[in-house]
């Protein structure tokens, strides 16, 4: 299983494509400024590098949050892609810290079911994908795979599109729209789809299992509630402060949640490794049940209390938080609980328990790669 300072050199930034430079934006979001000329590349009438040449390398697409972290998770694990590899995603601190020493383009962040945007990072894809033919692109959503997953394939690239783990029981948008363009192959988390084009080849989750369980003081916590933009989740922060000790040194990382009145120090977004290194030395993690929070907290040996969002409070477009929740509480990895509900011994039933890391390898083979020697999954 890759820990969270896999495919790193050392280097403090992200690699960024030498002909597809990044500048800042009037917001501060690095996106691909216009794409240099290569020498010696094809060119099309237009003068644009063109991709009449083999097609090397794969290009990893995933939103920021936990698509992101959902990807990153499963590249060690992927058989059938390259060493060779360039992201896809959005700037903000979660990615940079993530992504530094890859090779990566930033596109303009696009929130759930934003369609500018998503028209936007169309226009994008194809500026990319004249200048370079990718062998294999491989994406977790949401709408960036929507972006640039047809493009891709258009151009005679192996497109693959995995599910997040958030979607139990159906697909996403995303993955719905996808079905109509031929030739990408899909895949869910979950054996108990019967949808005819889905493939089931493992979970993100699959490495992890159940630890020793101890009784242990709660000192520090970490309370985390994600980083989607426009959602905000103050019931989840307010019912962990109300449960909480005063003298427990906690870490709130609250996103668009306004904590103004509440009078805790909170912070809006904190870097991947930052947040990683809180989880870590904390007695107790509780999380918004979403993809990007609950792997944190499961590399890092926690059982996290997870509490879902729920659409009727405006805290997302729906409630499949409930589903990966209730997931990794049946795997017993977490424990799932609705904000009203959280009571003191939840909080120290969390601390007591532990997840660990299982040995095995699993590999997530897609479609067309062959299956890998034992002890072949890549390592950090």
């Amino acid at each position: 299983m890759c820990n969270r300072n896999a495919h790193r050199s050392g280097s403090p930034h992200a690699k960024l494509m030498p002909w597809l430079p990044v500048h800042s934006s009037t917001v501060g979001i690095e996106r691909p400024s216009d794409v240099h000329h290569e020498e010696g590349r094809p060119r099309d009438a237009s003068g644009t590098p063109s991709c009449d040449f083999q097609p090397v390398g794969t290009l990893l697409v995933a939103s920021a949050g936990g698509h992101l972290e959902e990807l990153w998770a499963l590249r060690p694990r992927l058989q059938g892609i390259s060493e060779d590899v360039t992201w896809v995603t959005w700037a903000n601190e979660q990615t940079r810290s993530l992504l530094r020493d890859e090779e990566v383009v930033y596109v303009a962040p696009a929130q759930p079911r934003d369609v500018l945007a998503a028209a936007k990072n169309l226009a994008l894809a194809a500026r990319l994908l004249r200048a370079r033919a990718f062998d294999t692109a491989v994406s977790t959503g949401s709408s960036l795979a929507v972006s640039f997953l047809p493009i891709a394939r258009l151009r005679g690239t192996h497109c693959h599109y995995i599910e997040s783990a958030t979607r139990v029981g159906s697909p996403s948008v995303s993955a719905k729209l996808l079905e109509r363009v031929p030739g990408i192959n899909f895949y869910t988390q979950y054996r108990n789809w019967s949808q005819p084009r889905w493939l089931y080849r493992g979970s993100v989750f699959d490495p992890f299992t159940p630890g020793p369980s101890a009784e242990r003081p709660i000192r520090r916590a970490v309370v985390t509630v994600g980083t989607a933009k426009g959602f905000g989740f103050r019931r989840l922060v307010e019912a962990v402060r109300r449960c909480l000790d005063d003298e427990v040194e906690v870490l709130w990382q609250t996103g668009s949640t306004d904590v103004s009145s509440l009078g805790i120090s909170a912070r809006k977004v904190i870097s991947s490794d930052d947040l990683f290194g809180a989880i870590e030395a904390a007695d107790v993690v509780v999380a918004h049940a979403g993809a990007g929070s609950s792997l944190a907290a499961l590399r890092a040996g926690k059982c996290p209390l997870l509490v879902p969002r729920r659409a009727a409070f405006g805290e997302h477009v729906d409630d499949h938080q409930v589903e990966i929740a209730t997931e990794l509480e049946g795997r017993e990895l977490a424990i799932k609980r609705e904000a009203h509900e959280i009571s003191r011994e939840d909080l120290a039933l969390a601390a007591a328990r532990s997840t660990v890391v299982r040995p095995e390898d699993c590999p997530f083979i897609l479609a067309g790669a062959a299956s890998p020697a034992p002890g072949a999954i890549r390592r950090p």
